[in-house]
């Protein structure tokens, strides 16, 4: 019997399936650049070669479909603000080795990152006034609203500030300050997941174990990366960036399809009951 759905159902799904997609997309660029050009010393760097324009692409995706996501949750306006920093990282290269010089991004791509950052930073704000303007027009502003278009205004206002008093700390610590932030949002919105009971799921239990699992994992990931960049891990050959950014990659793949599968039916609740 064919199941019965919405075009907003569809949608919903398709944005979620296009977050996977678009992780995966990621992975599979830097992999075959990987295979080909030989290692690299973080997925970051696949910035700088020719998987630059699948890095960006996938992050700015991804970024737009959280976005696209958006809603009046906690875990949401989370999600919101971990879309920005998403843009962050895609248009904010990682600092790489410049010669005998301390790492550095590259003179050649500086003119670029300007250029990019402030289209970014111009769009966002932008789309902060319109989501306010259009959140008082549908009767959905809230409280939560407001705090989450204040913290992305403050980010966006905050690396402009950032940029213009100190442009070389910024180039060299934006992006991995982005990243970081990123990655534990995304561990926090898991926790939460696990945490917060939810009528009406199925095997609720099996899907609060990973959930769990996901958030722990993402911040041991994080904490071991740091301690290995610490301990001096990568002067040794050990790539601690290149497999912390990997791992934390998946997880947030593994996230989202756990996610994708208990809300699947999310947004028509409706047709749910009609079948029972």
């Amino acid at each position: 019997m064919r199941i019965r759905t919405t075009s907003t159902q569809r949608t919903y799904r398709y944005v979620r399936l296009a977050i996977i997609g678009a992780t995966a997309f990621l992975a599979v660029g830097v992999g075959i650049e990987v295979v080909g050009g030989g290692a690299l010393p973080s997925v970051s760097a696949a910035y700088y070669t020719p998987a630059g324009p699948v890095f960006v692409g996938a992050l700015s995706a991804i970024a737009l479909a959280l976005l696209a996501l958006s809603g009046r949750s906690l875990e949401q306006g989370l999600l919101d603000v971990a879309a920005v920093l998403a843009l962050v990282i895609a248009y904010v290269p990682t600092s790489v080795s410049c010669g005998a010089a301390a790492p550095c991004v590259p003179i050649a791509v500086r003119e670029t990152v300007a250029n990019n950052a402030g289209a970014v930073a111009s769009v966002v704000l932008l789309g902060v006034a319109v989501a306010l303007v259009l959140a008082r027009v549908q009767g959905t502003l809230t409280r939560g609203v407001v705090a989450t278009a204040a913290v992305v205004v403050a980010i966006v206002l905050g690396g402009i500030a950032w940029a213009s008093a100190a442009p070389e700390a910024f180039l060299a610590r934006a992006h991995e300050v982005g990243a970081v932030a990123f990655f534990v949002l995304i561990a926090v919105v898991a926790g939460l997941a696990a945490w917060r009971p939810r009528a009406g799921r199925v095997a609720r239990s099996r899907l609060r174990v990973a959930y769990a699992t996901v958030a722990a994992t993402i911040v041991l990931t994080l904490v071991l990366l740091v301690v290995g960049v610490l301990a001096g891990a990568e002067q040794r050959g050990i790539p601690v960036v290149l497999v912390g950014e990997s791992v934390a990659l998946a997880l947030f793949a593994v996230f989202w399809i756990v996610q994708t599968v208990e809300l699947w039916d999310e947004v028509d609740p409706s047709l749910g009951a009609a079948r029972e």
